[in-house]
């Protein structure tokens, strides 16, 4: 069995972990069961704990992205001290206390900001990291500073996330459904949008810590969606149909010019296909049957 400290008690992924393994716990091999337990970094109690007896960490503790306009240097500290700084604190501790691995949520927003609407913005393997934003960029120099404490027996695993989307998840993906509950009629953009399932995702998560494995990930679903295509989904699961207008492409930039969710929504942000083939079967549930599972409840 191997032992996994996730740091953080509130965080959607965290907690989605912890109930991925314990479903998968109900029939796995001893061998292949983790047993998950959550702790606070919120104050410095956590430094004076010993973690020796886990096999891994699972930092998802952090500063969520918000949509906010402040480009003060209060508030780019802020998310350095909590996203950069705490995550090579907990790294180094895990690296001292003898743990072997140290597993890092990081973001496909290294790579910057959702294109504008009708621009295209596909990431491959060659792509460098640009941030448009302090959250995007203290979660890169989080991975700069954790990089440099791997050795032989330490193994670091970021993983780059796409947007994460699931049952009683927060962000784009919600905000979606709720206006495909609302109106029948959407805007028709060609665009093409990462995502991932939440339980895709605490799959992958969960195969990492069984095997041990380092190195940098970018996880999303099999089927590369667009938005047009992800809204349709949400309609089939909710028994609606809706209708595409093309034609409002001018007015779409218009509202992005007001609104950055416009371009969250309908512009592209998306991994090349084969970035996210890492020789693991991580992605157990299709888009369609994640869509109809995430929707469920709403």
């Amino acid at each position: 069995m191997k032992k996994v400290i996730v740091t953080g008690l509130t965080s959607y992924i965290g907690n989605s972990f912890e109930e991925w393994i314990k479903i998968q716990n109900e029939n796995a091999p001893e061998e292949e069961k983790i047993e998950v337990t959550k702790l606070s970094l919120r104050n410095a109690a956590w430094q004076k704990e010993d973690w020796s007896g886990y096999d891994a960490i699972l930092h998802v503790a952090g500063l969520a992205h918000v949509d906010v306009r402040e480009t003060d240097e209060a508030t780019r500290q802020k998310y350095m001290k909590i996203n950069r700084d705490l995550t090579i604190a907990a790294a180094d501790k895990a690296r001292r206390d003898g743990v072997s691995q140290f597993i890092y949520m990081s973001s496909i927003i290294v790579y910057g900001d959702s294109s504008a609407v009708g621009q295209e913005k596909i990431i491959t393997r060659d792509t460098k990291p640009e941030p448009g934003s302090f959250y995007g960029d203290s979660k890169l120099q989080a991975e700069l500073g954790i990089k440099p404490l791997e050795t032989d027996d330490f193994h670091i695993s970021i993983i780059r996330t796409p947007m994460v989307f699931g049952e009683g998840s927060k962000g784009n993906f919600p905000r979606l459904a709720d206006l495909v509950r609302k109106t029948p009629f959407f805007p028709k953009v060609e665009n093409k949008r990462s995502m991932i399932y939440i339980y895709n995702l605490t799959e992958l998560i969960r195969q990492l810590i069984l095997t041990d494995r380092s190195g940098t990930f970018y996880p999303q679903n099999k089927e590369l969606l667009s938005t047009c295509e992800l809204i349709k989904l949400i309609a089939d699961a909710y028994g609606k149909k809706v209708h595409f207008a093309g034609g409002m492409k001018g007015l779409l930039k218009l509202g992005s010019k007001v609104s950055g969710s416009v371009n969250k929504l309908f512009g592209s942000l998306a991994y090349e296909e084969d970035m996210s083939l890492c020789g693991i079967d991580y992605r157990v549930f299709s888009a369609e049957d994640a869509v109809r599972r995430s929707v469920g409840s709403k």
